[in-house]
């Protein structure tokens, strides 16, 4: 069955960086589009990041763009988070999802566009 389990989440300093993966199973990447998304305690779910595995564009939220970046590899059936500079307000949860009707990016990062989600990994930002 479908699958997606992230892993890479941690304590980081302010500042710092991780790279979150989120490895699939069940189904083969290159035809579909990953999304990513986070929750902090009291928030609703934020998506911040979209990738089409088969093309490689890429989408951002404000609150991340050039400081997080998405990229695929497909050979191994994962997709990475990079996360640089961050800052304590990107503590959440941060989970992956799959977009299975296409390999393109929703138009908007809503969680409601994605149809199978991990089970999230913890990002805590802080001295």
């Amino acid at each position: 069955q479908v699958q997606l389990v992230e892993s890479g989440g941690g304590l980081v300093q302010p500042g710092g960086s991780l790279t979150l993966s989120c490895a699939a199973s069940g189904f083969r990447l290159g035809y579909f589009a990953i999304g990513w998304f986070r929750q902090a305690p009291g928030k609703e779910r934020e998506g911040i990041s979209c990738i089409s595995t088969q093309t490689g564009s890429t989408a951002y939220a404000d609150s991340v763009k050039g400081r997080f970046t998405s990229l695929r590899d497909n050979a191994n059936n994962t997709v990475y988070l990079q996360m640089n500079s961050l800052k304590p307000e990107d503590t959440a949860i941060y989970y992956c999802a799959v977009q299975m009707r296409n390999n393109k990016c929703p138009s908007q990062m809503l969680s409601g566009e994605y149809n199978y989600w991990g089970q999230g990994t913890q990002v805590t930002v802080s001295t």
